[in-house]
């Protein structure tokens, strides 16, 4: 009997999989766009969660490749998908709250939310705070105390473009210390958090706001400190770095991580994406590597994914206007 049990199990878990990967079944040479250089989180959501693991354990046949397309702060991707390969069911691209952001202050033009299809994210990247390993700004106070009295002094660098995601980060934490002309502050946009980040390593900025996974490998280094964490809970792979509300500075700023793909390819390959990308987030390695990579646990999928992106490009979309990123 346990034999028989183990064996039906087992056909069922098969099956699952077949099931996943159905319509995907036969499709050549997948490709996971990332719409920055090297480095960065869309980079990272491409080669971990795409690349690595929905071959292993989401149904994927075939190896996927990663191709990287910076420009615009993933501008030039979302018109390349939109106007190029609008019917591509090989295609899944990586996308992020940056990706929102950006929708929501129309940096893509006159692009929408609805020019693609939203499959699901997989994880949370809390945003940090860092400076170089030499940096006199040895707490956060001290950096924002030189972002007050000397703002074009103190130059802060992140992988998004000015308005982006990192920036308004960067600005909720400005806003919160009491800083009020918060259009002084000197922010230098990269196009991935890579580049960003060895301006702050060679003295050249102040500061940089971007991801947790962005860092930690100059973390591990020795080549930077973390002030602080914009997350609830302190994360585990930045040691007792503190996070902005145990300092006295009410922000949460969290990133997804996740996928969308072109608005016309056919509801059945639309719905095995979102299933390989659910097998994906459920599965034991991809918790490991999440949490090694310094995210932390959000999952949606498919019509709830949708509906999540569309309110957060609204929300967005009104703190900009209240922080006069946009009118």
């Amino acid at each position: 009997m346990k034999k028989l049990f183990l064996s039906l199990l087992t056909a069922v878990i098969v099956l699952g999989i077949v099931g996943i990967s159905t319509a995907l079944a036969g499709l050549k040479n997948i490709e996971c766009l990332a719409p920055a250089g090297a480095g960065g989180g869309w980079d990272f959501t491409c080669r971990v969660p795409a690349a690595q693991l929905m071959p292993k354990v989401g149904g994927v046949e075939g190896a996927i490749k990663v191709v990287n397309m910076s420009g615009s702060g993933g501008g030039k991707a979302f018109a390349h998908v939109v106007t190029k390969r609008n019917n591509d069911e090989n295609l899944i691209v990586a996308a992020s709250a940056a990706t929102a952001t950006r929708l929501a202050q129309k940096v893509y033009g006159d692009y929408s939310a609805n020019d693609v299809r939203w499959v699901g994210a997989l994880g949370i990247d809390y945003g940090a705070i860092v400076v170089g390993k030499n940096s006199p700004y040895k707490t956060l106070n001290d950096l924002l105390a030189s972002l007050k009295n000397n703002p074009e002094k103190t130059p802060i660098v992140g992988g998004s473009s000015a308005g982006g995601w990192d920036h308004v980060k960067m600005l909720l934490v400005a806003k919160s210390a009491g800083i009020t002309d918060l259009k002084k502050i000197n922010y230098i946009a990269f196009d991935n958090g890579a580049k960003a980040l060895l301006e702050v390593i060679s003295g050249r900025a102040a500061a940089f706001t971007g991801d947790t996974s962005e860092v930690l490998g100059q973390l591990e280094a020795g080549e930077v400190r973390v002030l602080a964490v914009l997350s609830n809970n302190r994360i585990p792979v930045l040691g007792d770095t503190q996070t902005a509300k145990e300092l006295g500075y009410d922000v949460i700023g969290g990133n997804w991580r996740g996928f969308y793909v072109p608005a016309g390819i056919s509801d059945e390959t639309y719905n095995s994406w979102v299933e390989v990308v659910k097998a994906v987030a459920n599965s034991k390695e991809w918790a490991e590597l999440r949490d090694k990579n310094g995210l932390a646990e959000f999952t949606s999928f498919g019509k709830d994914f949708d509906a999540f992106v569309t309110q957060q490009i609204v929300n967005v979309a009104e703190i900009s206007k209240e922080l006069n990123i946009i009118k």
